[in-house]
């Protein structure tokens, strides 16, 4: 009997690994490098080439594009896509882009990189910039 238990049990610990093993893996640092694009809650444009991002309560990070968006401060939806996975992370070349519609039609913007900012990079952001 005995016998019998323990390799059940045996056979659950090992089917447990199994799965842990093959499940994707997720950023080493969620909460200060990267995030899910279904936690975005609000956006706002700097400029043409900067998109800033509030991601849950109070995380914030700036997107800098290759070229400018035009009517990117005009628009009242941007999508994104990000390749590979539902996730964003902080750095360069992360295949992420923006897409938005101008008065030309759709556009397609690719960020360059992507950072965290601080609370003071927060606060000091210029008026209708912070979102």
């Amino acid at each position: 009997m005995n016998r019998t238990l323990f390799a059940l049990l045996g056979g659950a610990v090992l089917s447990i690994s199994l799965v842990a093993a093959s499940a994707p893996a997720q950023p080493k640092d969620r909460q200060s490098e990267c995030f899910p694009q279904r936690e975005i809650d609000s956006w706002a444009s700097q400029d043409q080439r900067t998109v800033n991002l509030r991601v849950g309560f109070n995380r914030y990070y700036q997107l800098k594009l290759f070229s400018p968006c035009l009517d990117l401060d005009f628009s009242q939806a941007i999508g994104m896509r990000s390749r590979g996975s539902d996730w964003i992370c902080a750095g360069e070349n992360n295949d992420v882009e923006i897409f938005t519609r101008s008065m030309a039609g759709r556009q397609r913007c690719l960020v360059t990189s992507v950072r965290r900012l601080t609370p003071a990079e927060v606060a000091a952001l210029p008026r209708g910039a912070k979102p």
